[in-house]
């Protein structure tokens, strides 16, 4: 497994020779990983696996998407199973990037991650990485949450989006603080008939507290800060999301 804090410490290269745009902040600007070798090889088998896909579905996000890829030895890291118990039937593509923040998933769909096909529903689920190492506000990491999903809604233009909530995680009172503000923020905004909002971030919480059995990080070596639910965690979230997927997919 590629080590998050190598991910998170590889450089940002704009997108554009300009930069941002006057009033745009850096969450909501198309920025690529190129230098990332690892990225860019992902980036373009995934356009590669474009070519005859139909899928009905897609997430778009960063590692706890990509995650659903993996297929590991303990009980808590066999994800692939749960992917195709839910998603399989429905040929659901999987565009998770590891590290990724708001703009970086801007980059890739503004760089064709989605040409070519017409899912009837995609579930968005990023901005974690916003809090780390980027340290973007809960202000503009709302912003580019939008632009994902606007961008998403421009594409895709007949497929319905399921927008969920930034996760809580163990990184600290400012990060726990800042994922409130960004769903309080995420919830009280109008999206549009073609986007449904939902939290399940209450799935993590035990008795008023982060319940850390449900994510992988404290079991690593050395242990992380609880970021990345294990795959309990993710068949939590795809059994509390079915019902409004299915709406959706109607």
């Amino acid at each position: 497994m590629i080590s998050r804090r190598a991910l998170l410490a590889a450089p940002l290269t704009l997108a554009a020779a300009g930069g941002a745009q006057a009033g745009v902040p850096l969450a909501a600007t198309p920025i690529a990983r190129l230098d990332a070798s690892w990225w860019k090889a992902r980036h373009e088998a995934k356009l590669a696996e474009l070519k005859g896909a139909r899928p009905e579905l897609v997430w778009l996000g960063d590692s706890i998407t990509q995650n659903f890829e993996h297929l590991g030895l303990q009980p808590w890291e066999k994800f692939r199973p749960v992917w195709n118990r839910y998603y399989g039937a429905m040929g659901a593509l999987n565009l998770g990037f590891k590290g990724d923040a708001t703009s970086h998933l801007l980059w890739r769909l503004r760089h064709g991650e989605v040409a070519g096909i017409a899912p009837r529903a995609a579930v968005i689920l990023i901005g974690a990485n916003n809090l780390g190492r980027l340290h973007w506000s809960a202000e503009d990491t709302v912003a580019g949450i939008a632009a994902v999903v606007a961008e998403t809604r421009h594409l895709l233009p007949a497929t319905r989006v399921l927008l969920l909530g930034v996760l809580p995680c163990d990184r600290g009172p400012w990060v726990e603080q800042t994922t409130r503000e960004i769903n309080a923020a995420l919830a009280a905004r109008s999206w549009g008939e073609a986007v449904r909002y939902q939290d399940v971030g209450g799935l993590f919480i035990a008795d008023g507290k982060l319940d850390l059995r449900l994510f992988y990080d404290p079991r690593l070596t050395p242990p992380e800060p609880a970021l990345h639910p294990t795959s309990q965690g993710m068949e939590m979230i795809a059994k509390a999301i079915a019902p409004t997927l299915a709406q959706l997919m109607s």
